[in-house]
């Protein structure tokens, strides 16, 4: 009996010191108890979680409503400021929507066909209406010019049609406005444990994710998404404390959200930051990310785990890459960002299942490590190959990006990093940098409690080519072993 409360002893005082970013990359492995009906069930509002900022940049918020006949009211309200607290206009959206078939693209994605029936515009301030009535003015079809006579005086309230299916009049091309991300959808229910310490259980959370927008403003009118934005949560089911939830469901076209003021937080890297849910990428990427920054020296490390599900359960390979960056500048296009130039010199890669195996080892000579040499869970520095042309990676090149970090409703600190570019590209030059963001990263160490070391959260002990332990065990292995030593002794 002393030996069992000495091992259950033994065994909490590990897990306690298993660090916490191991413990959310775990955690998300799991899934997080998160479950997906298909086809989804969209009756009811949704509404955005805090200021989104789409590639442009545009700052706005949304707020969905879905009826059962399939009708639905999108609201979508635009601002001058990345707080979303200045209203520039707002948008009205009706139509109607239907549900077709599991993506044959993007698993795990419902793809739909929807019809607009109008959209309205609503300006809050003399400035917006002038700025958008020149837009459509000079650059929309036919039936649109003089939309607004120039001089035309602001009237509070107004609403002013600029799509009608009936009349067959569009005039929302000036505004970049397409209602594509209507034509990929997923949603996703967890339980949220109760914050408060004399508090148990949880709550349910429902997530609704629709399609990305192109980063190329050019393409955004006829791009069809494979992958998704920021979800909208449900205006019953979300997440607590949400401030802003509350205030987005309860707003019209005509009062829009003005959300709380919050305070600027300088840009502080250090320390290591990782994924909040498993992440996808156009072109049907879905991953995780872990990021460690050493402020000392301007270093940086990045492990990037790609799978082939939309739960990140079936890992298919994980790269390691490292470098420098620059001293941070704030953006001059992005208000609240700032700009960085992140050198790669050095990358090593993993392959966990077959098909990237095979993939690797056909892959050109001297193009993607030691020729033939790639087996699964073993890592392969690509560095000597100058990179790995069969996954895109190029060795040493140079990045220019887009930061941001800020405070969520628990106080937890957020690090934004640019969108990548919908093309697959990489912003290699000041031009492509880009003007909105990643789904956020969340602090799991600071500065004093970095570390590096290669976390694999499929295969361990192995060797890479040149026979060095390349894949480190999980501490959760290391207690079973234990465990089971002492069971075999009894």
């Amino acid at each position: 009996m002393l030996r069992c409360w000495w091992l259950a002893g033994l065994l909490l005082a590990c897990a306690a010191a298993e660090p916490h970013c191991h413990q959310q990359l775990r955690h998300l492995q799991d899934s997080a108890g998160i479950a997906a009906r298909l086809p989804p069930r969209l009756e009811g509002r949704w509404v955005s979680t805090g200021c989104e900022v789409r590639p442009g940049p545009e700052f706005l918020t949304r707020s969905y409503l879905f009826y059962t006949n399939r009708l639905f009211k999108a609201l979508q309200f635009y601002y001058w400021d990345p707080s979303c607290r200045d209203p520039s206009y707002s948008l009205v959206i009706k139509g109607k929507l239907r549900l077709r078939q599991a993506s044959w693209i993007t698993r795990g994605a419902t793809e739909a066909d929807y019809h607009l029936h109008k959209v309205g515009i609503v300006f809050h301030s003399q400035r917006a209406m002038r700025e958008v009535a020149s837009r459509i003015n000079q650059t929309s079809g036919r039936g649109c010019e003089g939309f607004l006579p120039p001089g035309r005086s602001w009237a509070p309230g107004a609403l002013y049609e600029v799509l009608s299916a009936r009349t067959e009049r569009d005039c929302t091309a000036a505004l970049g406005f397409a209602m594509h991300e209507l034509g990929l959808l997923r949603v996703e229910r967890h339980l949220q444990p109760l914050l408060q310490p004399q508090q148990s259980g949880s709550r349910l959370v429902e997530e609704l994710y629709l399609g990305d927008i192109h980063t190329d403003w050019g393409e955004r009118l006829h791009y069809r998404p494979t992958g998704y934005q920021r979800p909208m949560q449900s205006a019953l089911h979300h997440v607590h404390p949400c401030p802003a939830c509350g205030i987005i469901s309860r707003a019209d076209e005509h009062h829009p959200p003005v959300l709380p003021a919050r305070a600027a937080l300088p840009m502080q890297l250090s320390g290591s930051w990782v994924s909040t849910h498993c992440e996808v990428r156009p072109a049907v990427l879905f991953l995780t990310r872990f990021f460690t920054f050493h402020g000392s020296n301007h270093t940086w490390e990045g492990h990037y785990y790609h799978y082939s599900d939309p739960l990140c359960r079936q890992p298919t390979f994980t790269i390691y890459a490292s470098g420098h960056y620059t001293q941070g500048i704030p953006s001059s296009k992005v208000r609240g960002g700032t700009e960085l130039a992140f050198k790669v010199t050095q990358a090593r890669v993993t392959p966990m299942d077959q098909v990237t195996v095979v993939m690797l080892n056909s892959s050109e000579p001297g193009s993607c490590g030691l020729e033939g040499s790639w087996s699964a869970g073993v890592e392969q520095d690509i560095t000597p190959t100058n990179g790995c042309a069969a996954l895109g990676i190029k060795l040493p090149h140079t990045e220019y990006e887009l930061f941001k970090t800020e405070q969520d409703s628990q106080e937890r600190s957020l690090l934004y990093i640019g969108e990548r570019p919908t093309d697959g590209s990489s912003p290699d030059s000041p031009d492509k940098r880009p003007t909105s963001y990643q789904a956020p990263l969340i602090q799991c160490a600071a500065a004093s409690e970095e570390f590096s070391n290669y976390i694999s959260l499929k295969y361990v002990g192995r060797k890479d080519a040149n026979g060095i332990e390349a894949l480190k065990p999980l501490p959760v292995a290391f207690l079973l072993f234990i465990a089971l030593l002492f069971l075999r002794w009894d």
